[in-house]
């Protein structure tokens, strides 16, 4: 077996298909950084450099952007989990659709009779179309109109396969790390609370299309029944409704 030969970020390039230029992006933005230096003082990437870069390539694939694959590598998420339950939602997907197909046709079937569908049958087709949990949007509705629940709808279709890491692991880790500093007693003017609101509102601005009044809406929604939105039922409204006037203090502090 040979040993490992540390790289430069010339034939790194080379071989991993990127640009010298793309890597020396990665480095600055803190995703991937050489972690040695050879005797001449050069900066070297190092084996667990390389598989680091696996991964992000993995992940990247996937269609997730560098800020939400480094959020999932440095809070410990392991990639290949990430890749099974992607896997999972899509054949979660397909049978959904599946579902969706049989409902459609059956309902085709009976309007091509002239027999009028029961309202049963309406519901569940309408159900599967909105792809949401009866509580949550049935929450969603008291603080949204038809037309706006449309567009989150179109909004996380258009997403694809990033839609379920934004909103099953970054968001929840952008929240879980915005407690941990509120618990800890950390100002919201602290730039690291500012920071962290400010990735919220880019995520929130993918859904809503940064429409205001939907995201007023969905943060009323969430403040109305925290359960309902979260799909938990043991979801702690207090909890939730602290470190909401907590995050939107932040946010007034770099309006």
């Amino acid at each position: 077996m040979t040993a490992f030969t540390s790289w430069k970020v010339g034939p790194l390039a080379e071989a991993s298909g990127l640009t010298v230029r793309t890597l020396h992006h990665w480095d600055t933005i803190g995703l991937l950084s050489p972690s040695q230096r050879s005797a001449g003082g050069h900066r070297e990437y190092t084996e667990d450099d390389l598989i680091r870069l696996y991964q992000v390539l993995a992940l990247r694939s996937l269609g997730l952007s560098l800020e939400t694959i480094a959020v999932c590598l440095d809070a410990g998420v392991d990639p290949a989990r990430l890749v099974r339950d992607h896997l999972a939602g899509v054949e979660a997907s397909i049978a959904a659709l599946d579902t969706l197909r049989d409902r459609l046709v059956r309902l085709g079937g009976e309007l091509a009779t002239g027999r009028a569908p029961t309202s049963t049958d309406l519901l569940e087709a309408l159900r599967a179309i909105g792809g949401t949990g009866p509580e949550r949007e049935q929450t969603l509705r008291r603080h949204l109109d038809e037309d706006q629940v449309e567009v989150l709808r179109t909004r996380a279709a258009d997403l694809g396969p990033a839609m379920h890491y934004l909103l099953e692991v970054e968001w929840p880790e952008l929240y879980r790390r915005a407690e941990r500093l509120r618990a800890a007693g950390t100002p919201p003017t602290d730039r690291k609370v500012r920071r962290l609101v400010a990735r919220m509102d880019e995520l929130s601005a993918l859904f809503t299309g940064g429409d205001e009044g939907i995201s007023a809406g969905v943060r009323d929604a969430w403040e109305d029944d925290p359960a309902a939105m979260s799909g938990d039922p043991a979801a702690p409204a207090d909890d939730w409704r602290d470190l909401a006037a907590y995050l939107d203090h932040a946010r007034r502090s770099t309006a």
